[in-house]
């Protein structure tokens, strides 16, 4: 470590808040400028799922092809996960959120300006790995400088502002995409992400420490039964929410809906999870963090149940908000959980996390794929609704035995 990283991780930042349990809150511009990285992430994640029919209409090419754009940046950022965690235990937080964003508004622009289905893809997959770094950061800033025991209300607001990048992409997505072009879509988190490159300079990195042995985080995170049990559990996560969640759009449009609905009643699932992530934070320390789960676990199953019963628009805004309520309640209860199981390598663990999660939803995206193509939603939503219930009982079983 150089003599400026021993500075940084020995004293404390000037707006970074302490860690330790008698730590101050994340002071608000903190918050703002992870939140807007948080934003972007879920933005250019989510901008696809409206637009796959269409692209693949303007490219000439079968949804099946599309989807690998879209399985293929799921994928990506999985796999990129613990790279981008090892080098923020090592680099910094903020640093790696910088040089990823320059990778991402790169990537971006090659989306735009991608002349087929191949350079498209691969631009995507690109993409996906750049975007990876920001939400992972951003959620391990929090875990080094917010102490455990309200760490989930900070969490909470990151998870609404992830909300509202699925919602405005899924929104702005389709309209643009059908007035428009889908390819000025991919223009706006390039755009963003250049932008925060500059801004993230005014976020200080907050303490850490010395990370020594390259692969001494993993040997951290790996040797602890429960991170591999949640890395399972959020798995299963990735493939039952993420995964299934992406077809929502074309199962609408798959009824004759314009892309422009489709993506209106997909953003109905941020609209529903920053609603139930104002109650999570007023719930957090009321309720015990199982009761949460199965709260969550509860409203995804229903979720799923509405939408194999009918594909009717009244059925999936129901879904679409009940899924937004599940996320905020199961997954930020699980997210927060991570988070204290490694905290000499917090960002690695926090990002083994996120490989598990985007790994399932991409596997899940590319199964159900086939199915989609024939028309076969009923089945696959069906399927997901299942899936609900050994994923609470694991959760909450687990939480409930964790005595970290």
């Amino acid at each position: 470590m150089d003599t400026a990283d021993s500075a940084r991780a020995t004293s404390p930042p000037p707006l970074a808040a302490a860690t330790g349990p008698a730590g101050p809150p994340l002071p608000p511009a903190a918050l703002r400028l992870l939140r807007t990285a948080g934003f972007v992430s879920n933005f250019d994640r989510f901008c696809i799922t409206p637009m796959l029919l269409l692209i693949g209409s303007r490219l000439g090419v079968p949804l099946t092809t599309v989807m690998l754009a879209a399985s293929g940046y799921f994928l990506a950022y999985g796999l990129m996960q613990p790279v981008w965690g090892a080098a923020s235990d090592r680099l910094g937080r903020v640093r790696v959120m910088r040089i990823s964003l320059a990778g991402a508004a790169v990537a971006a622009l090659c989306s735009v300006l991608a002349p087929g289905a191949a350079v498209l893809i691969a631009a995507r997959v690109a993409a996906g790995a750049c975007f990876a770094a920001s939400i992972a950061a951003s959620i391990t800033y929090v875990g080094d400088t917010v102490p455990a025991a309200v760490r989930q209300r900070p969490l909470s607001e990151l998870m609404t502002a992830f909300a509202l990048g699925t919602s405005v992409a899924t929104v702005v997505a389709g309209a643009l995409a059908h007035h428009v072009s889908w390819r000025l879509v991919f223009a706006l988190p390039g755009l963003v992400a250049a932008w925060l490159v500059v801004a993230l300079r005014r976020l200080p990195e907050p303490p850490r420490a010395a990370s020594g042995a390259l692969l001494a985080p993993f040997r951290v995170v790996l040797r602890s039964r429960w991170q591999w049990y949640v890395m399972a559990v959020a798995m299963l996560e990735g493939a039952v929410l993420l995964g299934f969640l992406t077809y929502l759009a074309p199962a609408l449009e798959d009824r004759g809906a314009s892309a422009t609905l489709a993506g209106a009643v997909s953003a109905l699932y941020g609209v529903g999870s920053m609603a139930a992530a104002q109650g999570v934070k007023h719930l957090v320390g009321r309720w015990t963090p199982v009761r949460l789960i199965v709260v969550g676990g509860a409203q995804l199953a229903v979720a799923y149940g509405l939408a194999a019963a009918g594909r009717s628009v009244p059925a999936l805004v129901g879904c679409a908000l009940l899924l937004g309520g599940g996320w905020s309640f199961l997954h930020s209860t699980v997210q927060s959980w991570a988070t204290a199981l490694a905290p000499a390598a917090r960002a690695t663990g926090v990002a083994m996390f996120g490989l598990a999660l985007y790994v399932g939803s991409a596997v899940a995206s590319v199964l159900a794929a086939g199915p989609a193509e024939h028309h076969a939603y009923r089945g696959m939503f069906l399927t997901a609704a299942v899936l609900t219930v050994p994923l609470t009982v694991a959760a909450a079983v687990g939480r409930a035995r964790y005595r970290g």
